[in-house]
């Protein structure tokens, strides 16, 4: 009723502008592409897709999907082990993939393979997030922190690293899905949940104040030069 995905709103905004500045024709390779959703945003480059292609969108846990078309994706393949030579892509995008996979660090040892040097590296993962895609959700919590750590024992050097929302927003957007969540699991007092929603709503219109990156957002949204 009252429920907007900002993340995904905001996400999707960033990667727009992000891909659209990269110079026509430069081979990207989209890492856990799905169902190629950002393929529309790569249109001037040389688009090639990987996906491990197991999800289906079925499950009982969890927030799923209903169904799940993975059968344009060009390599099929795990993503720690995908068969390119070293430095085959002037670019890598790799949005909301790390949650998926038992160990992500193992994966920017991949990339970071398949990357030329001074080629882009396009991150975005959740820091805090519902648990989706379920059996393959393995973690969250991806902070900033994490990505200097990591980015830089590979050679990388952090171009932008920019949060998406704070605590604050990320708040909102869960109170907004309070009564389709209530009603989901069955309990009674469902409306009082609506009311709560609404009574939220005008909270954060109203509220003032400076922003809690440092508690939580909904993610990072990096790029990382390979050096």
């Amino acid at each position: 009723m009252f429920y907007r995905d900002v993340n995904e709103e905001n996400r999707q905004a960033w990667l727009k502008k992000t891909l659209s500045n990269m110079p026509q024709g430069v081979r990207i390779l989209d890492a856990g592409a799905g169902e190629l959703r950002n393929q529309a945003l790569c249109c001037h480059l040389s688009y090639v897709s990987q996906d491990f292609c197991q999800y289906d969108g079925s499950g009982a846990e969890g927030l799923q999907t209903g169904s799940w078309n993975t059968s344009q994706i060009d390599l099929v393949c795990d993503i720690t082990a995908i068969p390119e030579p070293d430095a085959s892509f002037d670019a890598i995008l790799c949005s909301e993939v790390l949650e998926h996979v038992p160990d992500p660090a193992t994966v920017l040892d991949e990339l970071a393979r398949l990357l030329k040097p001074g080629g882009k590296l396009i991150l975005t993962a959740p820091f805090a997030s519902l648990v989706h895609f379920a059996p393959y959700h393995y973690c969250s919590g991806f902070s900033s922190f994490w990505y200097e750590h990591h980015l830089t024992q590979r050679g990388f050097k952090i171009e932008e690293l920019t949060p998406n929302g704070d605590w604050f927003a990320y708040c909102e957007q869960e109170l907004m899905r309070l009564g389709s969540m209530a009603r989901r699991y069955g309990d009674w007092s469902w409306p009082l949940a609506y009311v709560l929603g609404i009574l939220g709503k005008l909270y954060f219109k109203l509220r003032g104040g400076r922003e809690a990156v440092d508690l939580a957002c909904f993610g990072w949204h990096c790029v990382a030069v390979k050096s």
